[in-house]
């Protein structure tokens, strides 16, 4: 395991944690896009369904069953626990046109037509735009709260390294996944677009704020 490859980890784990702490922290789910949350479990279960046939490491085993478990429990506090907290009025992108696009994509461009090869490339695909409707949700809100910032910051960098990461394992090790690769470049665009246009809007904001 590379230097990207640790600090894409870290990153996703940082994410991971910043949204269930700011959650138990907090007692809200303000600001949270349960969708999201669904579509990341989607993403997990069926990138993992090997976990109990395909034992690589006590290590790799482990950071399956933490992001299932750690996800599920997000669903639990979004939509049972702080459900009266959730902001409902914005959360309303149609995730099932989401997982309809990539379970498409998944059927016709694989790396081979059986079913574990295209459930783990429908995870893949589906992992690209899993953050639309979190995205959706803090454009549309009147502000963003920074650990919201921290949280979409950590899953962008998460596949920033991994892009850095792929770059490397080609360049040393000759290996290159077309599929991984172009839905992890889209995934990273989004979330820059994101953070741009965010910026934008702040410095319009200071700059109305200043002329007052």
């Amino acid at each position: 395991m590379n230097l990207f490859r640790m600090l894409g980890d870290l990153s996703h784990y940082l994410a991971i944690l910043t949204i269930f702490i700011k959650i138990i922290s907090s007692k809200s789910c303000q600001g949270i896009s349960g969708k999201s949350q669904i579509l990341f479990l989607f993403v997990f279960i069926t990138r993992y369904l090997d976990i109990f046939t395909n034992f690589i490491s006590m290590y790799n085993t482990s950071i399956k069953i933490f992001f299932i478990i750690r996800t599920l429990t997000n669903i639990f506090l979004v939509f049972v626990k702080y459900k009266g907290t959730i902001s409902s009025d914005l959360d309303t992108f149609r995730i099932e046109f989401l997982l309809l696009g990539a379970a498409l994509l998944a059927l016709f461009i694989n790396h081979e037509f059986v079913v574990m090869e295209v459930f783990w490339t429908f995870s893949v695909y589906l992992e690209a735009v899993s953050i639309i409707p979190q995205l959706s949700v803090s454009s549309h809100g009147k502000s963003v709260e920074p650990v919201m910032l921290l949280y979409l910051a950590a899953l962008g960098c998460h596949k920033l390294f991994y892009i850095f990461n792929w770059i490397h394992r080609y360049y040393n090790e000759g290996f290159y996944d077309f599929i991984a690769v172009s839905a992890g470049s889209v995934q990273t665009a989004i979330y820059a677009n994101f953070f741009v246009l965010h910026a934008i809007k702040r410095l319009a904001d200071l700059k109305s704020e200043s002329s007052v």
